[in-house]
């Protein structure tokens, strides 16, 4: 089995080419997929001829329609199937690559002086790996690699441009890293970080009266919540859980991602659950993290640096919030890394990976894992080329298949930044920006609300918080988000013709509280807004929905997009009021039923469960 990072990565020399094969292969190339530099980056010099690429080619899956077409069924309440997710290896026998495209690519790799004994592969052999030098990689994918620089000053080497034999582009769908400017980091998380000097400090006397006492009397939502600070006595109070007792932990668990620097501190977590769901401070030292590729897990203390940087306030606000709802239900942190951005100072070879890639094929290759994944992380969609954006979400799809609930936050831009809302084609043409991975079909994308009674779109003006959400312009509209997007568009009318995709995918689903979340970080109370917040809860409430289906004798609720669009959505709190402003415009209002800034509302955890057990039932009889 291949796992990242076990699998072996291997440097191929200069011996390991042969130089007359190399030319042999070149003739007959064509370009295989070409993509704009982000604006945001810049082209500042050649990538240095040493520097180590870590490659990752993309088989086409063989039987990916087929895939599709039983995430459907396992996923829709109406089908006999419904709950009924595939296996593992079922899985991997459905998108593992033809045996013809597998030899035409060991074909062309051998070549290049590249033997099979220097590769590595996914379960499912649909993704080959193997390391070679700039220099070296320029001329198997007759392409020029270069280091960019971002306007934050981080460098990447990229390949804006590359190549195949043509008789291979049937069989490759892509290559990374190439021309991916996708940024799964910290500094790009749906985080937003308010000072205290900005808003009122709450008075945090009754809610200390409260904890004190027996939650079984029922606190109200006027007592347990301060719009100043978000607290989970007053999430579990709002949705509906602070009755539930999880009745199978271990049997059922939730887990969260963490990218580069980022890691949830267990000393934060604790201080955390001991002020504010003191029953679960113990979790903070037993929740399990896995690191992947060199992902950090740092437990000390933060130098200077990393505390002016804000490094694991993500971290930290992920895991408190879904401890602080659903314990004692296991947790796990994926930390996911790779090397340092690349230094164009640095003659170290390095790696300039795409971590959000590597996190993908790890958890692919697992058996075991937790069925509600929350992931605050993402990117405008135009930094990713489409054909690398539609290989990821068909990862994405395996995922489901196998009932696993992906939830990943909408973003905190509303619909495009202020100044920055342009296409990335060479036009420059004012439109929207829709996020990446929020337009992907197979996953269930949360935006964020605020207040009470009633809940709102969530806009945060200090900070320039606003909850993101749109239409995608790579992922056409799915048939199951029909009903829903077609009377929101048609109201709609003319606003905003031309700056989005009216027959694209549409988001987010769903949405919950995401502003002046109370944080500990760095042993002080901090309060952050973003969908980084609403992300984590919305998981932590869904992963109680799946303990008591799991207690149940029932399936978990795997995809959850099919069930919510069909019959789901009457169990969650619609959101009318608010706007994903940006781009100079209000954005996308917030309307009755479905809307662009919070999907279908949020979720009230009685009525969720009562759905997703009714919907189970019904197959459980008719079997």
């Amino acid at each position: 089995m291949w796992i990242i990072p076990a699998a072996f990565h291997f440097f191929v020399g200069l011996s390991g080419l042969v130089s007359c094969s190399a030319v042999r292969s070149r003739s007959g190339y064509a370009v295989k997929d070409s993509h704009h530099v982000p604006r945001k980056w810049t082209r500042i010099g050649e990538a240095p001829a040493n520097h180590v690429i870590h490659l990752e080619i993309a088989l086409k899956q063989s039987q990916f329609d087929e895939l599709e077409r039983h995430l459907y069924e396992v996923s829709d309440p109406d089908h006999h199937r419904y709950g009924h997710h595939l296996e593992f290896d079922e899985v991997n026998d459905l998108i593992k690559p033809a045996e013809d495209s597998l030899r035409l690519v060991h074909q062309w790799l051998r070549d290049h002086g590249i033997g099979e004994d220097r590769l590595s592969y996914s379960p499912a052999n649909d993704w080959v790996k193997l390391s070679l030098p700039v220099a070296h990689l320029e001329r198997l994918l007759n392409t020029k690699y270069a280091v960019y620089k971002h306007v934050d000053g981080s460098h990447v080497v990229r390949a804006p441009t590359w190549s195949l034999p043509t008789h291979l582009h049937k069989h490759i769908d892509t290559v990374q890293p190439t021309n991916s400017f996708f940024r799964a980091a910290p500094k790009k998380s749906n985080v937003m970080p308010v000072a205290d000097d900005e808003l009122d400090m709450p008075d945090l006397s009754v809610l200390q009266r409260i904890k004190a006492t027996n939650p079984l009397l029922n606190p109200t939502v006027a007592q347990a919540c301060n719009v100043s600070a978000v607290t989970p006595l007053c999430l579990r109070t709002l949705y509906g859980t602070i009755n539930y007792e999880p009745k199978v932990p271990g049997k059922n668990k939730v887990g969260l991602t963490n990218y580069l620097s980022e890691t949830s501190n267990r000393s934060d977590v604790f201080l955390f659950l001991n002020q504010f769901r003191p029953e679960a401070a113990q979790a903070a030292f037993q929740f399990r993290i896995e690191v992947i590729a060199n992902g950090d897990n740092q437990q000390t203390p933060n130098n200077a640096t990393q505390l002016a940087a804000g490094k694991d306030l993500e971290g930290n606000l992920d895991a408190e919030t879904i401890l602080g709802i659903s314990y004692p239900t296991p947790l796990i942190a994926y930390n996911t890394g790779g090397s340092p951005p690349f230094k164009p100072d640095d003659n170290t070879p390095t790696n300039t990976n795409e971590p959000y890639l590597v996190w993908v094929q790890y958890v692919l290759a697992q058996r075991d894992l937790p069925q509600v994944i929350s992931t605050s992380y993402g990117d405008d969609e135009q930094t990713v080329p489409e054909a690398f954006a539609r290989r990821v979400c068909n990862e994405f799809a395996q995922l489901g298949a196998r009932g696993i609930s992906l939830l990943f936050a909408s973003g905190d831009d509303g619909v495009g930044p202020e100044g920055s809302c342009f296409t990335n084609n060479g036009k420059n043409t004012t439109a929207f920006l829709p996020s990446f991975p929020a337009g992907c079909p197979y996953i269930t994308t949360v935006g964020a609300t605020k207040n009470f009674n009633p809940e709102v779109a969530a806009f945060d003006p200090r900070n320039g918080f606003v909850s993101g959400g749109g239409f995608s312009n790579y992922f056409h509209r799915p048939n199951y988000q029909n009903a829903a997007l077609k009377p929101y568009i048609t109201s709609l009318g003319d606003q905003f013709t031309g700056l989005y995709n009216k027959h694209g995918r549409g988001y987010p689903d769903i949405a919950a509280q995401g502003q002046l979340f109370q944080t500990v970080w760095n042993g002080t109370i901090r309060r952050l807004d973003g969908t980084s917040a609403s992300t984590p809860a919305a998981a932590a409430i869904l992963s109680l929905v799946n303990d008591s289906l799991l207690a149940a004798g029932r399936k978990p609720l795997g995809f959850l997009n099919p069930w919510l669009y069909k019959r789901g959505y009457r169990a969650f709190t619609d959101v009318g009021s608010g706007s994903a402003t940006g781009c100079g415009t209000r954005g996308f209002p917030a309307a009755r039923g479905w809307d662009a800034v919070t999907g279908f509302g949020t979720p009230y955890f009685p009525k969720v469960r009562a759905a997703a057990l009714k919907s189970q039932v019904k197959h459980s009889i008719a079997e």
